[in-house]
């Protein structure tokens, strides 16, 4: 963060000083919302959840270091060395003080939601983009409403861009993020079942990722997949610069001639309208194209060559534990897709684990949350995508996870297995760690899959 000051802020958090505190010209150099993470600098923005309140971290943090703080409350006294503002929410002016310190850098900024694959497209946009400029990324899970005001906090005079991912699971909060970003360029990867259990419908799940087009510059690009039939049929109803991608005939952005090494790669032939190129992604699994194609549309609006946009490709890394591939000894592979899960990114685990050729194919899955009244259709399902894709065994741990290893017994693969936890399943996965063998891990978030990773890797023969 470049040093903004006293002065400033308030004027950006619609603030009022409280106590006697008046040196406007003091510089703040860094925002923090933990009370033990204070630095020469800080303002310290105590937060407000449903079991805790950072206020109660405000003296703590003045103690520490903090240079003044935020507050939504009146206080009984006040240190004549701190400053104190008082906001009316301090989550909201988080956001103001984002939008507001955002506007000082004249760089394109990119917003990418959608139901699957967002962190996929937004780390692939970065690798591209990356080649030229100098990035500002969302990282890890900082895509909600403190994590991206957080992020365009980081900001300074030599990022050349942003790309910035947003989350949601209710009505408003696209339309808040994107009013913070207001991108110049605008990327939803696919309308899916994720979070349907809050918002009844995938028709209301379109309505919720929809809130970002109107914050789309109107002389910026949205960039859509061409492939979804929702977002399909917003082609010539919007007012900005639209592109599709895909698969399907008569896209912008088309990728043929697919093949795959098996091994971590995937190639396939990119055409846009203005070129083709031969696309080398070190990643594995068809529905890569959609993040290859929509960095490609993006890269290509903001200026980018052909080759630079081959360069990116190719220099792409996901997330951790977003399909990493960890290759132990004794020609053992782990999928590690362990951070989310629901039906679509399942299906698409479900395609790549059926690449592996030549190897023992085995799936640990578990259970996919806010799937609503559908979720035990939906489990079944995806043990019958497991089994179609020519699983050899399916291991599904929790308490929905039954149904998937039901639906791929009914789906005809004879080992799929359910256990309640990870403990009741350890020997069974203990016993897969072998020569040949390829490990898929997905669930969602809070089944803490990353144990089962961190169980397979250390049952490795050394």
């Amino acid at each position: 963060m470049e040093p903004i000051t006293l002065a400033q802020l308030l004027e950006a958090v619609h603030g009022r000083l409280l106590g006697s505190f008046d040196r406007l010209d003091t510089p703040i150099s860094k925002v923090e919302t933990d009370s033990r993470s204070i630095h020469p600098g800080t303002l310290f923005l105590p937060l407000v959840g449903e079991r805790f309140d950072g206020h109660a971290y405000i003296n703590p943090a003045l103690e520490g270091g903090a240079l003044g703080c935020l507050t939504a409350h009146e206080r009984d006294s006040y240190r004549t060395d701190r400053f104190y503002v008082k906001v009316d929410d301090t989550e909201r002016a988080l956001g103001r003080l984002a939008a507001w310190y955002k506007n000082r850098f004249p760089i394109p900024f990119l917003g990418v939601t959608g139901s699957v694959g967002k962190t996929t497209a937004k780390d692939m946009l970065a690798a591209v983009l990356g080649v030229k400029y100098k990035v500002l990324k969302t990282e890890g899970n900082h895509n909600n409403n403190i994590g991206l005001p957080l992020t365009l906090l980081e900001l300074d005079s030599s990022h050349q861009m942003g790309v910035l991912e947003m989350g949601m699971d209710k009505f408003g909060e696209i339309d808040y993020l994107a009013g913070i970003v207001e991108p110049d360029v605008g990327v939803i990867t696919n309308i899916g079942d994720a979070h349907i259990e809050r918002l009844g419908s995938r028709e209301n799940i379109f309505k919720a990722k929809c809130e970002l087009l109107p914050h789309v510059k109107g002389d910026g690009v949205l960039v859509l997949n061409g492939d979804d039939p929702l977002l399909a049929a917003l082609e010539g109803t919007l007012a900005q610069r639209t592109v599709f991608v895909g698969e399907g005939e008569g896209l912008d952005y088309t990728a043929r001639d697919l093949s795959s090494d098996g091994a971590g790669h995937l190639f396939c032939r990119v055409k846009t309208p203005r070129s083709q190129f031969e696309a080398n992604i070190p990643a594995l699994g068809s529905h890569m194209i959609y993040p290859t194609l929509m960095a490609a549309a993006a890269a290509e609006a903001l200026g980018m060559a052909p080759d630079e946009i081959v360069r990116g490709i190719g220099a792409f890394l996901p997330t951790k534990m977003r399909m990493n591939i960890v290759r132990c000894k004794g020609d053992i592979v782990i999928l590690n897709d362990a951070y989310n899960a629901n039906p679509q990114s399942m299906r698409a685990a479900a395609a790549v684990l059926g690449d592996a050729q030549g190897r023992r194919k085995v799936a640990v899955v578990g259970d996919m949350k806010e799937l609503g009244p559908g979720s035990e259709q939906f489990h079944r399902a995806v043990g019958g995508y497991f089994a179609q894709a020519g699983t050899d065994r399916l291991i599904a741990v929790g308490d929905l996870a039954r149904f998937m290893a039901e639906g791929a017994r009914d789906a005809g693969l004879g080992q799929a297995d359910w256990f309640p936890t990870l403990d009741a399943a350890r020997n069974a996965l203990s016993r897969e760690v072998r020569a040949g063998v390829t490990i898929l891990v997905k669930a969602s978030r809070s089944m803490a899959f990353e144990k089962i990773v961190d169980y397979l890797l250390a049952n490795v023969p050394q």
